[in-house]
């Protein structure tokens, strides 16, 4: 499973491309970190992946199909999504919100079969959040909330996700146990992860692959450049 992005341009209409000229390749097994400031693009770029956003010029595939040309239906099979913020549906339960998730496959009012509550229960399990299943969202620390909304991609079966600065309100222990559930996810389930952060030290120690988006531009980074970018921080 690779995604391919080919003299890319992304943006909205109306408005001045965000970013142009994107070369990349990012395939399956590799947990790949989008860095850059504020605004820089990164969850357009992520929008555009998914679907959501139509890209403006260029290409961008998966496994060589055009990404404009699947199905919604279809690209719910493949791409699993995560946003930043809370949600709407804070008066379901963990494992409600959850079994949200087997909606590509059982239809929105469809019944769960046994076969469903078995991946439900994976994804609780792999997230460490099967004591939370009876649990309201409202109810849950942010930390929590975040490896229930991945604890749903997980119960979407895709083979991509795609996570929009899911660390943005969580302590410091909570950003590394997130991140290294996200890095072990990638290597010992083949997933193709995506995650755009402002954690620049934990992209650096984690990530599999690191792209800066830097004016208007996506560059892929090394973490020793990374590093010391972060250096240079604390030295200016």
């Amino acid at each position: 499973m690779n995604i391919t992005l080919s003299n890319l341009s992304i943006g909205y209409r109306g408005h001045q491309p965000i970013l142009s000229g994107i070369n990349a390749t990012i395939s399956q097994g590799q947990f790949t970190c989008l860095v850059g400031q504020n605004g820089a693009g990164k969850s357009t770029l992520l929008k555009t992946i998914a679907g959501f956003v139509p890209r403006r010029s260029g290409e961008l595939s998966i496994n060589g199909h055009d990404i404009a040309q699947l199905s919604q239906h279809q690209r719910a099979r493949l791409i699993g999504i995560v946003l930043t913020g809370r949600t709407d549906i804070e008066h379901l339960t963990v494992h409600e919100t959850v079994g949200l998730g087997r909606t590509p496959y059982t239809g929105f009012f469809g019944k769960l079969t046994s076969h469903d509550t078995r991946i439900i229960a994976q994804a609780l399990a792999i997230t460490g959040i099967e004591n939370l299943a009876s649990r309201r969202l409202s109810t849950l620390s942010d930390g929590e909330l975040q490896k229930t909304m991945i604890a749903r991609t997980l119960a979407q079966q895709t083979p991509i996700i795609l996570l929009d600065e899911p660390t943005a309100f969580l302590d410091y222990h909570s950003r590394i146990e997130l991140f290294r559930l996200l890095n072990t996810l990638t290597s010992q389930n083949n997933k193709l992860i995506i995650l755009s952060t402002h954690d620049l030290e934990l992209a650096a120690r984690f990530a599999d692959k690191l792209f800066e988006i830097k004016n208007g531009k996506l560059h892929p980074i090394s973490s020793v450049e990374l590093n010391h970018n972060i250096k240079s921080m604390f030295e200016s």
